[in-house]
């Protein structure tokens, strides 16, 4: 009893060790700043940034799709089911207890080479029931690699869903702004048909009493034809737009509610931060960083085959062919057993599985390095868009306003005779497009908005957790 003790002892203090490399996390090189050099606004990368465009419907709809969006759910599942692997992979540190009970009816042969002899009764019944143990002592560290694995990929999925979480908000804010983009194009195709339809009801006039032309009636009716092509377009768009959103919140197709126009959105402010602090909020970042935490412990689980393993087993119970002597002193039973094993020549089994290890670890780094890379590119583009499509948007605001002038203009000069329809048809045309122009660039400033927050992260997707906790 005292050298099992010792063995106990001594294979709880081996298990502390463990082969195969530690992880260490590789070197990075960060730039030290970004290309475009806003203000500092660190704080603001930590709030809920939608809320900043002021409308209440926006809010609420976020709000739906973190509690009902069924992709977050989906990773939330698999969170759990990670949860579940590392549980089950921790077991294996401690004793395995059972037991185990029967009771039959048996009967001997009387001409097999052990026969019954001759006047004993060959039927007989037989109870047993037995407490059984057994623990495999994690001395080379097989275990606790495998535990390192799963907590590294239970870490990866809580990661994972966290960038469930960041591209459900960012794409329905997305998407919000892009069909409150397409209302406005509607509105101002379905205005401009208006203002095009009252125009041919005037031409038609004045070609019955002589004033214009038939040509220049053919101009009017063309013009209105083009606005009334657009109106089909837009609205099939705004559908689909709808049907997206839908989605998004785990629901069926159907409209979508309304706040704010999109010339009534207030931008939010971009959120400032180093390079460096990207390694640490971008949960794609952090979920390969994860990644490459469980393959590295792979190579110490696939090492440790070259060692052998010691198990202890152990079982007491009770062996009796009659039901009174079951629970007596003599029916009882008991084993105990320790067992060795190792592998001698495997013919490279194991050193394959070591090389596969390995190889999947050199994978994972590169990969998690690439995606660093990555992040700092979106990062980049996303300042440089959202600063670019502010001049974009601000230049065709200003052509807007001077096509405005110039159609004004032509209309005048139209109607005092001065000039023929086509340079008021030209005008117009010209302004149509370029207001719908001017309302796509707009949408796309605060996209690149929206894809800063998205790029770089932040606190904002802690803060959102709840609400999406709150539906699991």
């Amino acid at each position: 009893m005292r050298g099992a003790s010792l063995a106990l002892l001594a294979g709880a203090l081996l298990s502390a060790c463990a082969v195969g490399p530690d992880y260490q996390r590789p070197k990075i090189e960060s730039p030290g700043e970004w290309r475009i050099d806003y203000p500092k606004a660190a704080e603001v990368a930590n709030t809920k940034w939608w809320q900043q465009f002021g409308d209440p419907a926006l809010n609420q709809l976020i709000e739906t799709a973190l509690r009902e969006n069924l992709d977050i759910q989906a990773a939330a599942a698999r969170v759990d089911q990670f949860l579940g692997v590392l549980s089950t992979t921790r077991s294996q540190f401690f004793p395995q207890l059972g037991y185990s009970g029967e009771a039959s009816r048996n009967r001997a042969s009387q001409v097999a080479p052990t026969a019954v002899p001759a006047g004993v009764n060959p039927s007989y019944s037989l109870y047993q029931a037995a407490l059984n143990a057994s623990w495999q002592i994690d001395l080379f560290g097989r275990v606790r690699r495998q535990s390192e694995a799963a907590q590294a990929q239970v870490y990866a999925s809580e990661q994972g869903r966290r960038g469930v979480i960041l591209s459900i908000v960012t794409t329905t804010a997305t998407s919000y702004i892009a069909l409150r983009a397409l209302d406005r194009q509607l509105e101002i195709a379905r205005g401009t048909a208006r203002n095009y339809a009252d125009t041919k009801e005037l031409f038609q006039l004045r070609f019955k009493g002589g004033v214009v032309s038939e040509v220049e009636l053919a101009q009017i009716e063309s013009q209105y034809q083009l606005a009334l092509a657009t109106i089909p377009a837009l609205e099939q768009s705004i559908a689909a737009q709808e049907n997206l959103i839908s989605v998004l919140l785990g629901r069926n197709p159907g409209a979508i509610p309304r706040g704010k126009s999109i010339d009534e959105l207030v931008p939010p402010a971009i959120p400032a931060g180093l390079p460096s602090e990207l390694l640490e909020r971008r949960p794609d970042i952090l979920q390969a960083e994860q990644n490459l935490v469980a393959v590295n412990a792979n190579i110490g689980v696939a090492k440790s085959l070259y060692f052998p393993s010691i198990s202890l087993t152990g079982l007491f119970g009770s062996l009796s062919t009659a039901a009174g002597d079951f629970l007596t002193g003599p029916a009882r039973t008991w084993t105990v057993a320790a067992d060795l094993a190792g592998p001698i020549f495997t013919f490279g089994g194991i050193s394959g599985q070591v090389r596969t290890a390995e190889a999947a670890q050199l994978e994972a780094m590169l990969f998690y390095r690439s995606t660093i890379l990555n992040a700092f590119r979106d990062t980049n583009d996303a300042l440089v868009g959202s600063m670019k499509k502010r001049e974009e948007f601000e230049a065709q605001a200003r052509r807007v306003r001077a096509l405005r002038d110039y159609a004004r203009l032509s209309r005048l000069r139209f109607d005092n005779g001065v000039s023929s329809y086509v340079e008021v048809l030209v005008a117009e045309n010209d302004l149509f497009s370029a207001e719908l122009t001017a309302v796509s660039t707009q949408a796309d400033r605060y996209s690149q908005l929206i894809n800063v927050y998205k790029a770089m992260g932040g606190g904002w997707v802690d803060a959102s957790d709840p609400l999406a906790a709150a539906k699991k």
